[in-house]
């Protein structure tokens, strides 16, 4: 009895159900649609998904009928429908073309794009005299519902609407306790990273001894990575809400455009903390144009952040970047020609920074320009001369010179000449140039491996030694002051040996002078100049044995 008894309620149900199903078809057959044109089929799709006229199974339709089968065409209609919303894209159906024969000029094919930047997939296909959404834009559904719902999102679109239905100002109750649940749990977030930023970061850099640091790089660097953080779950989480779609066109995009924001400013705070590592790098090289670089790298990397960061922004406000780029590179070119000059000075700055033919306080010579260099900017060069003015010489001009880096000198080169009197032995001049020898020697900045100091030279008044030696200093200064050591030693050396030094003189020899003989030597024999000479010879090889 039992069982006859729940045989005839399943059949009755059944029959309730079947009848509710002919009566929803029958329902549905009375909808008029249409899907002659473009227009007309985005305007069924977007019809019969509203609230208040919802009939999926008239708006699934609209999909490609050889490419649904064994699908579930309401769920993939309806997903694609949150697709569009949740990516916050405005349909205008002004704006739709009503041609039966629509073609696409950039593809030359009948189809009909709704959202070229942000759902390149989701198009309108014609067959057999319909428009139908594609078989690409049906097979991706899944997926690009996935990459607007993230992390099972598209739950709690079947689970908030049960906190209420009803409806003030606009917005579903379930809407207004979601929404004041987002805020709270975005302002929990924010001031949890703040208080992980201040508190925790702040005090084990402070401990490691990195105070500045933390207080000038990290913390300024904690509110905006705070914020991108608040401002991702927003884009995570707005969508789910279902809002009005004027609302949520606007909101979308705004979200979307401050996520580059917050993160250039993210990056650009972080290029001061790898400009202070650079910089602690620099101080540890011998090199000061490290010190230099430094300070520029950081420029043209911040720089780069802001351009780069601007176009991403405007590329998420849907901006057509494509074409200001292109405006860009034709507005380059017109720049480039009119500041040939300024981008020569740039290259001229790049090629300095990176062959470094000098560095910051060498002393160069590059044509009429001679001093020391203060500072190698991305224009030009800045080098003070020996009569304390400065020079700015453009860095394409010093590019092309030949420089002469007095500054990378390995030894510094002392040359004079020293004069003594002609009334100077011989065994005095050896001894002193001996004396020169072993000053030289035994002075700590000299070069030892190459010297020359000989008596090479009898000039009109005087009896020349060469001094030629090198010095290893680094600086100007130390040269001179080393210079002026070694020429104390010289003429101690020369006092001590009783020698005299020369200075331009004349002698006035007469030849035949009345009563006085002639001074030219007179020899008896025709031979004795010749033994003159032999014993000469004789007496310089005796000396050398």
């Amino acid at each position: 009895m039992m069982r006859l008894l729940l045989f005839i309620l399943i059949s009755f149900s059944s029959c309730i159900s079947l009848y509710a199903q002919q009566e929803s078809e029958a329902e549905t057959d009375k909808l008029t649609y249409s899907l002659q044109t473009p227009k007309a089929t985005v305007t069924t799709f977007l019809t019969y998904l509203q609230e208040e006229n919802f009939h999926p199974s008239v708006a699934a339709k609209t999909l490609h009928p050889a490419f649904v089968k064994n699908k579930d065409e309401e769920k993939l209609i309806v997903q694609l429908k949150q697709i569009i919303d949740g990516t916050g894209i405005m349909i205008d159906l002004e704006e739709l073309p009503q041609d039966p024969n629509y073609t696409d000029t950039s593809s030359n094919k009948q189809r009909l794009v709704l959202s070229a930047i942000e759902l390149p997939d989701v198009y309108l296909e014609k067959h057999q005299g319909k428009w139908y959404f594609s078989s690409r834009t049906i097979e991706r559904i899944p997926e690009m519902h996935q990459s607007v719902y993230p992390f099972g999102t598209d739950k709690l679109m079947n689970i908030l609407p049960k906190l209420g239905h009803q409806k003030f100002l606009g917005l579903h109750a379930w809407q207004h306790i979601s929404i004041l649940i987002l805020i709270i749990l975005c302002i929990l977030i924010h001031k949890l990273l703040t208080f992980i930023f201040d508190r925790l970061i702040y005090q084990l850099l402070n401990k490691r001894g990195y105070k500045r640091v933390a207080r000038d790089y990290i913390i300024p660097v904690a509110r905006p990575f705070s914020l991108a953080i608040v401002v991702g779950l927003l884009i995570i989480f707005v969508p789910v809400l279902q809002l009005p779609i004027f609302v949520n066109y606007y909101l979308i995009l705004l979200l979307n455009a401050m996520v580059p924001l917050f993160g250039t400013m993210v990056v650009y705070k972080l290029i001061d903390i790898i400009g202070e590592y650079m910089m602690k790098v620099a101080e540890k090289t011998e090199s000061t144009m490290d010190d230099q670089i430094v300070p520029i790298v950081k420029r043209v990397l911040k720089i780069f952040v802001l351009i780069v960061g601007f176009l991403f922004i405007l590329s998420k406000l849907r901006f057509d970047i494509t074409a200001l780029l292109a405006g860009i590179s034709i507005g380059g070119l017109a720049f480039a020609l009119a500041a040939q000059d300024t981008i020569k000075n740039f290259f001229g700055s790049l090629m300095i920074l990176f062959d470094k033919p000098f560095q910051i306080g060498d002393w160069i010579t590059a044509g009429d320009i001679d001093g020391t260099v203060e500072e190698v900017g991305f224009r030009s060069t800045r080098v003070r001369t020996f009569r304390n003015s400065l020079i700015t010489v453009p860095n394409g001009k010093l590019a092309d010179m030949s420089v002469d880096n007095h500054g990378l000198r390995q030894y510094r080169r002392f040359y004079t000449t020293i004069t003594i009197t002609y009334d100077t032995p011989t065994h005095l001049i050896e001894a002193f140039t001996e004396g020169l020898k072993r000053i030289v020697e035994e002075h700590p900045k000299t070069r030892k491996d190459f010297y020359n100091i000989y008596f090479n030279n009898m000039s009109a008044y005087s009896l020349d030694i060469m001094f030629y030696i090198f010095l290893e200093v680094p600086t100007w200064g130390e040269e001179l002051e080393h210079k002026e050591n070694i020429l104390l030693s010289i003429m101690k050396l020369a006092k001590n040996l009783g020698i005299q030094f020369a200075f331009p003189t004349q002698t006035l020899h007469m030849e035949n002078f009345p009563g006085q003989p002639s001074l030219s030597p007179k020899y008896d024999e025709k031979d004795a100049v010749q033994s003159k000479i032999k014993s000469t010879f004789q007496n310089s090889n005796s000396d050398k044995s």
